[in-house]
């Protein structure tokens, strides 16, 4: 045994090591009044310091089989999108990326497969999981095979309500409706990929399909919290292709998970045919549901927030240390950064006041446990009830 330990070394096969950067294509050709927005990325190297590199400066667009062509404009970071395409049904359509290093990479054409209404998404509840679900049909038997992803968004609220606030040099009453650091809205993309077919079942039905899972105790449901669910329709192809990448990515860690493979999608690169490239681009209209959830209709269970070490301290403007005839500024140490505040700079909650209405000082807390702008937007979201 000793032997067999000593002799163990790291293995770093080509594939992790090798400098390749491959381009990655995410996106769907939206048939409808909606957005169509593609994002471009290099794929980085696991010990890479980066973990995005996207491709700026790319000239997009969208090709029929007629010729017609519908350009793509860029927004940032990567991103290119096209406003209200409504497209031609009974055209097929690829899309057409140049790159700044003059490389052209193009989709196979591809027929319009519009995603049918989403019936309802709701949350059910199991072994102390909110589940969220979606119930789906084709009533033209057409779409069998689906992919979802969503955008979840909840409140958060501070672990202590602000009164005050420093500008560097003074303490000053806080404007709650444009300086509110109580409340705030975190928000979240999918990171799994979901994906469900009704090819082998006897009706074109799903039903309690789980998009996803979270405990009874998540933050997520301290107060209120709402999913923007979006509903894909795929081909056989683009099933298979998304199947592939799932096993790939999420499915891989034990001997009795699937062995990693060539995830090959429609997207080529005319300039270089032996060269991968990562991505299946789908066309047609993407449906949505949204819901929302109050913790009033859940069981009574404590959320796991943060705050477990948050603490209230107090600072006043005249503190006299033990043993000590000179008075400190603990206002100006620790609220005041222009007034030699230190680097964990406190933010005040309430004022300490003595009979007769003047103020000793303030209590006051940690930025983590006060300003809840550090984890999400004090902006109300427009859809928000």
């Amino acid at each position: 045994m000793l032997l067999f330990l000593s002799c163990k070394k790291a293995y770093n096969p080509p594939a992790i090591t090798s400098p390749g950067s491959y381009l990655v294509v995410e996106g769907v050709i939206n048939n409808s009044s909606d957005s169509t927005i593609i994002k471009l990325n290099y794929t980085v190297n696991i010990a890479d310091s980066v973990t995005i590199s996207p491709v700026l400066n790319a000239k997009l667009a969208v090709q029929d089989d007629q010729n017609s062509v519908f350009p793509l404009t860029e927004i940032a970071n990567g991103r290119y999108f096209a406003i209200n395409l409504n497209l031609d049904n009974t055209c097929t359509y690829r899309l057409i990326i140049n790159t700044a290093n003059n490389k052209q990479y193009y989709s196979d054409y591809v027929p319009v497969l519009n995603a049918p209404p989403i019936d309802s998404v709701y949350f059910t509840l199991s072994n102390n999981l909110v589940n969220i679900n979606t119930s789906t049909h084709d009533a033209t038997n057409t779409v069998k095979y689906y992919r979802w992803d969503y955008k979840e968004t909840w409140i958060i609220q501070s672990a202590y309500f602000s009164y005050f606030k420093s500008n560097g040099d003074t303490v000053l009453a806080r404007d709650f409706i444009n300086d509110n650091i109580y409340q705030c809205w975190a928000s979240n993309n999918s990171s799994t990929l979901v994906i469900n077919s009704t090819a082998k079942l006897s009706q074109p039905l799903l039903k309690d399909n789980i998009i996803t899972s979270f405990p009874q105790s998540s933050e997520k449901l301290a107060h209120q919290y709402s999913i923007l669910v979006n509903q894909y329709a795929l081909n056989a192809d683009a099933y298979n292709f998304w199947t592939n990448l799932k096993k790939n990515t999420e499915k891989l860690g034990s001997i009795f998970d699937a062995q990693p493979s060539q995830n090959n999608g429609n997207m080529h690169c005319k300039t270089n045919p032996i060269e991968p490239v990562i991505g299946y681009i789908s066309v047609g209209s993407v449906t949505t549901k949204r819901i929302f959830i109050n913790n009033q209709q859940l069981p009574a269970i404590a959320s796991a927030l943060p705050y477990g070490k948050c603490e209230i301290d107090t600072f006043l403007y005249k503190y006299y240390p033990p043993l000590s005839s000179i008075p400190i500024n603990q206002v100006n140490m620790n609220i005041n950064y222009k007034r030699g505040a230190v680097s964990n700079t406190q933010i005040p909650l309430n004022s300490i006041v003595q009979p007769g209405g003047k103020i000793l000082g303030f209590t006051g807390s940690s930025r983590f446990c006060v300003d809840c702008t550090l984890r999400g937007t004090n902006k109300k979201p427009d859809f928000w009830k």
